[in-house]
């Protein structure tokens, strides 16, 4: 069959999309990115808060429209929001012939099989299975950079997220084989990888009974070809003096922190059920100033967490002010269903939810403005990624830079660079977001 998919959400989401779409390749399907042309489409759904489920159901919605005005005979619905409202989209969608749950994945080329066959096939409940390995990939990053799942699930079991109950248990994969991954992506061009989990830094802790990211990362840095290694997601309780270290020590790790803290206020962070405090979250960001002056702290914030007091919202304010990290994403509380928060007191309103994430925001831009600012005059690695055609400039990511969330170095250069590849930048000019510079002449 041609088949075609879209793929909502987080990379965990992503390497999930890819991994599918390496199986139903594998099996001999044709893959096609015109829906129109797509005899069975495929939606990886995320479930996370109510933006990206209505994301999710409106993307269900415009796709089944290809049962009528393209060739699509089958519509199959995937990921977290079919694990977590299986039985509401076989209710309420008949559109969708097919549901599979976050843990199901690897089914894929058997659930289409059988709706083809017009059996009514609903997979869930397996999130807590084991991560498959050895199974086909197609890469939808760039040929340069891949994402790396490292683990799957979480333990934390915060009161606002329904991650766990979605993605089930923690569980890491084996060193080895997150290693012979790696190795046959650098051997197919891939020169960045970005490790992805929940909660990276507690990797190793279910298999091996102690934080092991730290040994994970000396294993990936010996692999020829790997020239950035970023990590995603470090949780303050969890960053050991041995991981400051292998990120300091090795050239291959990007200085790059993106580490959630999602409040300052010891109240909240008890009630959202962190596993840390103010105290401690403030010590590792000045161990990580201290070892890596360079370092590139990204983190999360929630606005409006039930109870919030504006007294809370004004310790958290004037944290940001005051330690001025270099990206910050803020977010309204959204009420998740089944989750403890759901059912706390104190709810607040939407429109003051939104009022205390615009002056959050409304903050960080000016932080991040001085913050660009100061490299002006500074040079630095940049990975091309494309040529502007507007600007007549190419652009591309510095370190600190992940992609999809964060800003652009754009460059002029003399000579033709080749899009993936690494080169030294001049900074000129900045904004809030983005940088502007030259490529220095070698020699």
């Amino acid at each position: 069959m041609k088949i075609g998919m879209v793929s909502l959400g987080c990379p965990k989401n992503q390497t999930d999309s890819e991994i599918m779409l390496g199986i139903l390749e594998d099996k001999g399907h044709v893959l096609v990115n015109d829906p129109k042309e797509a005899e069975a489409i495929v939606v990886n759904t995320c479930g996370f808060i109510d933006p990206a489920k209505q994301e999710s159901i409106d993307t269900i919605l415009e796709m089944a429209e290809y049962k009528k005005s393209g060739k699509c005979r089958l519509l199959i619905a995937t990921g977290c929001l079919a694990e977590r409202y299986h039985a509401d989209i076989k209710k309420e969608l008949p559109e969708v012939d097919a549901v599979v749950g976050a843990g199901d994945f690897d089914k894929i080329a058997e659930v289409i099989e059988g709706a083809e066959k017009g059996e009514s096939i609903c997979l869930w409940g397996h999130q807590n299975c084991e991560i498959p390995e050895n199974l086909p990939r197609i890469l939808t990053t760039p040929g340069y950079t891949a994402y790396l799942k490292i683990a799957d699930g979480c333990d934390n079991n915060c009161t606002y997220c329904a991650i766990p109950m979605i993605r089930g248990r923690f569980r890491s994969r084996k060193i080895e084989d997150i290693a012979a991954e790696a190795e046959n992506l650098a051997a197919n061009g891939v020169k960045e990888l970005i490790l992805i989990a929940q909660d990276t830094t507690r990797y190793g802790k279910d298999i091996y009974g102690e934080y092991a990211l730290d040994k994970l990362l000396l294993r990936l840095c010996r692999i020829d070809g790997i020239h950035w290694i970023r990590v995603h997601y470090y949780y303050a309780e969890a960053i050991t003096d041995s991981l400051i270290d292998v990120m300091a020590g090795n050239p291959k790790i990007c200085h790059y922190v993106d580490m959630p803290i999602q409040h300052i206020n010891n109240e909240i962070l008890r009630r959202m059920a962190r596993r840390t405090n103010r105290r401690e979250i403030e010590e590792k960001i000045a161990r990580l100033r201290e070892k890596m002056p360079d370092v590139s702290i990204r983190t999360s914030i929630i606005a409006g967490f039930p109870g919030e007091t504006e007294e809370q919202f004004s310790e958290l304010y004037n944290f940001l002010k005051e330690i001025k990290l270099d990206r910050v994403g803020v977010f309204a509380y959204s009420k998740e269903e089944n989750t403890p928060a759901a059912d706390f007191d104190g709810q607040i309103d939407d429109s003051v939810k939104e009022e205390r994430r615009g002056r959050l925001m409304e903050l960080q831009q000016g932080i991040s403005l001085e913050k660009n600012r100061r490299k002006i005059g500074s040079v630095t690695e940049v990975l091309c990624e494309g040529y502007d055609e507007d600007n007549f400039m190419y652009y591309g990511r510095s370190y600190a830079d992940s992609i999809d969330v964060d800003g652009r170095v754009y460059f002029a250069a003399e000579d033709e660079v080749e899009i993936g590849s690494f080169v030294q930048v001049e900074i000129l000019d900045a904004d809030e977001y983005d940088l502007t510079g030259q490529t220095v002449r070698k020699g």
